[in-house]
């Protein structure tokens, strides 16, 4: 039996902005825009690899809060639960990005995200704008 691959990501937001990464590999997806995250290791929690990600690709300690949605489907076997999350500790810096950037509800649909985040945008569309 098959089962999906479970990605972690984190919907950072902070002073009324969330944090786009734009991705730098591999190539089909270079350039696009997503949630910061990735895979959560064998036995690891999915809360604990998306605190491990946010350490290695951004250099923060962040503290997760409500989960967004359900299982997002990301294609090829791979399915996607995200946080939002807020900044404890550090300055996000591009470590495995190309760019990062902070938008605000007005500029999310400035930068080409990346198919599969579309509809979690949305859903966090909703909450910056509720405040």
């Amino acid at each position: 039996m098959l089962t999906d691959v479970l990605v972690v990501g984190a919907a950072i937001v902070q002073g009324g902005r969330l944090l786009a990464a734009q991705r730098a590999e591999p190539p089909e997806l270079a350039g696009g825009w997503e949630f910061p995250g990735g895979k959560v290791d064998p036995g690891e929690h999915e809360v604990d690899a998306l605190v491990r990600e946010c350490e290695e690709e951004l250099g923060v300690v962040v503290r997760p809060g409500h989960r967004v949605g359900g299982d997002w489907p990301l294609g090829s076997g791979y399915i996607m639960r995200v946080w939002l999350a807020e900044i404890v500790t550090g300055v996000p810096e591009p470590r495995e990005h190309l760019e990062l950037r902070w938008l605000s509800a007005d500029e999310l649909y400035g930068v080409p995200w990346l198919p599969a985040d579309l509809p979690i945008v949305r859903a966090v569309e909703d909450f910056l704008r509720e405040g």
